[in-house]
């Protein structure tokens, strides 16, 4: 499949298309075949490489420490890691322009940066492998900082990778791969390493700290790092997309504003007013599940459940049903449209907290955790494909990965914030209020959706017709 040049890409796409101006509806037969394009099935890969790395340095990190002995206190203090994604729109522009002379010459701006961030995620790994957290926590949360921040940069490269190498009404689908993709890392980097910590012990482990085998962590980390090969041999098999000309800058301060200043201020030209109503959304639309997940795996423990149920229903089974959400989502959008599969999207993220206030009541029941998180995660997976494609279509190509990054960090800070207090009103006020409150978080969204939408429609409209 060859890439399109910045010469016959759509107009709209070199300003921001809006996600829902195609003329017509394409057919069910051509909305599914985009996925076994090579592009779509380069982001397959990719998406596998971008979404191992998350867990290794937050979730399953904290079960290795606690395996240690290390207190709960200091585990929580340690997820601050993970801000390094809420922040990378800061070096985005950096990677979005800057060159690297030898990996530039040789795979082009964005596979150069690419490849150079899955190295920093490799070498983070494999020092997080060699090191007993029970000699001194410094050294390993050092190389948990060097994995998040490399991860971050691949997240910058490999979005603007993803928006400049297929046209914008193929968004949804590469989302969708790129979705897939990362799920399934997320089984690997979640069930997984825990499968192979547990093969790797030498003898039974006993229950406590003693159960604690640095050996064992050690390989499970180790054939983490081995695991990036996936992306790194995509990245170097990969065409780089059609390159951006850029007018070489006079001075450091005409590179700077061009590089640091232009993309945010183009994004305010293009939409004007209402970059306010698109960046609340932004902000917003996925707090529901962003402030429920942080007291999901708590409130497994406190019903009941085991790990090995947990683990067999929300790690494995639960990552199923949200790559069948994405799938879903990715057709959807394509057939009918991001905007509307971005309301459904919200509708569903929301409503299945409510779920959760309901599973409350039964107790350790094992049918009822399945169609729970069946439910809950079949909706993530819609929404996120829907989000991500309408994240893509407000980009303009020219600052694609610089405000990319603003978007997909925006998402974040704001929800994440908020999350930090789940643990304090679950205890003042128990799990049902807690899942309730956090599904009607979901109603300012349906508004923001709505006003987002009738605005599209609006400037649609009012747009010359060729």
């Amino acid at each position: 499949m060859s890439v399109p040049s910045a010469e016959v890409r759509p107009a709209a796409a070199e300003a921001g298309r809006a996600p829902d101006s195609a003329e017509g509806k394409r057919p069910w037969r051509d909305a599914l075949r985009v996925y076994l394009e090579p592009a779509t099935l380069r982001m397959l890969a990719l998406g596998f490489s971008a979404g191992l790395p998350l867990l290794l340095v937050l979730g399953t990190l904290s079960f290795r420490l606690r395996e240690a002995g290390i207190d709960r206190t200091t585990i929580g203090y340690l997820s601050w890691v993970g801000l390094a994604y809420g922040f990378k729109w800061v070096w985005a522009p950096l990677v979005d322009r800057l060159p690297l002379p030898p990996l530039t010459t040789l795979l082009g701006r964005r596979r150069g940066w690419l490849l150079l961030a899955q190295c920093v995620v490799i070498g983070g790994l494999v020092g997080m492998a060699l090191i007993d957290p029970r000699a001194g926590l410094r050294p390993l949360v050092a190389c948990a900082l060097v994995v998040a921040f490399g991860s971050a940069t691949q997240d910058i490269a490999l979005d603007a990778f993803r928006i400049e190498s297929a046209a914008t009404e193929k968004q949804a689908a590469l989302a969708a791969a790129y979705q897939t993709g990362y799920r399934i890392a997320m089984i690997w980097a979640g069930a997984g390493v825990l499968w192979i910590a547990a093969w790797a012990e030498v003898a039974p482990a006993a229950s406590g700290a003693a159960a604690y085998q640095n050996g064992a962590w050690r390989a499970a980390y180790l054939a983490m790092a081995a695991s990036m090969a996936v992306g790194v041999l995509t990245v170097l098999l990969s065409p780089e997309p059609a390159p951006r000309p850029f007018t070489p800058a006079r001075s450091a301060g005409e590179w700077l504003r061009g590089a640091l200043v232009e993309p945010f201020a183009d994004f305010i030209r293009r939409y004007r007013w209402q970059a306010a109503l698109i960046l609340s959304l932004i902000a917003i639309y996925r707090i529901s599940d962003v402030v429920m997940g942080i007291m999901a795996n708590p409130f497994y423990v406190d019903m009941g459940f085991t790990k090995d149920e947990v683990a067999t229903v929300s790690k494995v089974f639960g990552v199923v049903m949200t790559l069948v959400g994405a799938f879903v989502g990715g057709v959807l959008s394509m057939r009918l449209g991001v905007m509307r599969v971005l309301m459904l999207g919200a509708v569903l993220s929301a409503s299945s907290n409510l779920l959760f206030a309901w599973l409350g009541s039964r107790g350790h029941d094992l049918t009822a955790l399945v169609l729970v998180v069946s439910a809950d995660n079949l909706a993530g997976g819609i929404a996120s494909a829907a989000f991500i494609a309408y994240l893509s279509s407000l980009t303009n190509i020219n600052y694609s990965a610089t405000q990319y990054a603003l978007f997909s960090s925006l998402m974040l800070l704001l929800p994440k914030f908020i999350a930090g207090y789940s643990g304090a009103f679950v205890d003042a006020y128990g799990y049902a209020r807690f899942f309730t409150a956090t599904a009607a978080l979901g109603v300012p969204v349906l508004l923001l959706v709505w006003l987002a939408s009738r605005s599209l429609s609006i400037k649609s409209a009012a747009a010359p017709r060729p």
